[in-house]
């Protein structure tokens, strides 16, 4: 019996669930949205982002699934959040960042606004009210503003009237979108989201990543020009470092599984490479990020030659190993991706996770004790929830909608 089949694990997983959404119930702002969290849970003086409150949105919803009382009342305060505070009404949309008096970031990037969908969708599948209005607005949001349909991807930022397109493209917000879209059609039974987060993925995964070695480029100019030098001055940075992110290549694989085996559920025959490249990506990933520096753990970033960068661990990039090696375990069976799971959790419940403080460390250093070099507290729940519950979930449909179906082990 492997872990992933065992009862008294599942059984593991859940209390680490319910602790998790525990630790998360006093980033709620009574202003609206959700706060950033330190050390100890309380919210981070600041603005209030999008990018959090959905994703606090989303992981309440995936409570309300779960029967988890007190949920429902912080998904509705996520989504009052994004029908008022957050709306730009006059232009559409989604502020960035909002303060006491309005907006402090007013531009409109497809990294939150791809939470926005999957928030939307999450409490769509949880059937709360509004959600599914907000969910099609997003939805509407996504296709006029951030899809590039001639490219096959997502477009990145753009100004508060949606007038001035920023010329970079990334692949971190297309990996989300593809995340949001794979949700969407879940929940709207449309096939178009499908469709097009498989046609990011196959950019993405079958040509980005499988022409490089599997280290995936990251940031590109305005015609999908790779430029592989971008940020070199400023490695660490939290969402556009300077090379490639073993986070994102395992991210990546698992999203590659979750949409072919969509494509089969639907009658279709999902393509070879598949299944494939995201085998590849995961053995590029433990190859170059695992253990590489003498310490066990998942280095940040390696460069173009596959040697590290920044090398603090960070705990999301754990939490989707695991998510990865499930999925992974799920569509092959391989004995060798429930032993990488095993390995993973057992690293994350030695230095990742806090007993006595709670949630996860978001960072550790090379010594694997806490650092704070790119993240500092324990800003939000959502990769360290989605860890818990994608093992316990078949590969199709995703997280919520899977929750809403009940297929939970």
């Amino acid at each position: 019996m492997t872990w992933l089949t065992m009862p008294a694990h599942a059984r593991w997983l859940e209390q680490e669930t319910d602790r998790l959404l525990s630790f998360g119930v006093a980033s709620r702002r009574e202003t609206g949205g959700f706060a950033r969290l330190d050390d100890d849970g309380a919210p981070v003086a600041g603005p209030t982002e999008l990018w959090i409150t959905c994703r606090m949105t989303h992981v309440y919803a995936l409570g309300v699934l779960l029967g988890r009382p007190g949920s429902a009342a912080l998904v509705d305060h996520g989504l009052a959040a994004l029908d008022t505070v957050f709306r730009d009404a006059q232009n559409g949309g989604w502020f960035t960042e909002i303060g006491p008096d309005g907006a402090t970031d007013d531009t409109k990037t497809a990294y939150p606004h791809a939470f926005v969908v999957l928030a939307t969708a999450s409490a769509t599948a949880a059937n709360r009210p509004g959600a599914r209005a907000l969910l099609d607005e997003a939805l509407a949001v996504s296709e006029l503003r951030f899809w590039d349909d001639e490219a096959g991807m997502a477009v990145e930022s753009w100004d508060r009237a949606f007038t001035t397109l920023d010329p970079y493209r990334g692949v971190n917000a297309n990996m989300h979108t593809v995340e949001a879209y794979l949700t969407a059609a879940d929940v709207t039974g449309h096939r178009i989201w499908l469709d097009r987060a498989v046609r990011v993925i196959e950019r993405v995964v079958h040509g980005f990543a499988r022409a490089n070695s599997w280290r995936i480029p990251e940031h590109f100019t305005s015609d999908w020009h790779p430029n592989l030098e971008y940020n070199i001055d400023a490695p660490a940075d939290p969402f556009r470092p300077y090379g490639a992110t073993i986070g994102h290549w395992l991210e990546w694989s698992r999203l590659t599984l979750h949409a072919r085996a969509a494509i089969t559920a639907r009658g279709d025959v999902a393509p070879l490479w598949m299944l494939e490249d995201a085998i590849s990506l995961f053995d590029a990933a433990v190859a170059e990020g695992w253990d590489v520096d003498g310490a066990p753990g998942f280095v940040y970033t390696v460069d173009w030659e596959g040697m590290p960068v920044v090398h603090e661990r960070m705990h999301w990039v754990v939490a989707e190993g695991i998510g990865a090696a499930a999925a992974l375990h799920a569509a092959t069976g391989d004995e060798r991706f429930d032993t990488w799971y095993a390995t993973l959790w057992d690293y994350a419940a030695h230095y990742l996770i806090d007993p006595v403080g709670g949630s996860w460390w978001h960072e550790l250093g090379t010594d694997n004790r806490v650092s704070r070099t790119v993240w500092a507290g324990k800003a939000d729940l959502y990769h360290s929830v989605q860890a818990t519950l994608i093992p316990r979930l078949p590969l199709t449909p995703v997280i919520a909608p899977a929750l809403a179906a009940g297929a939970l082990d």
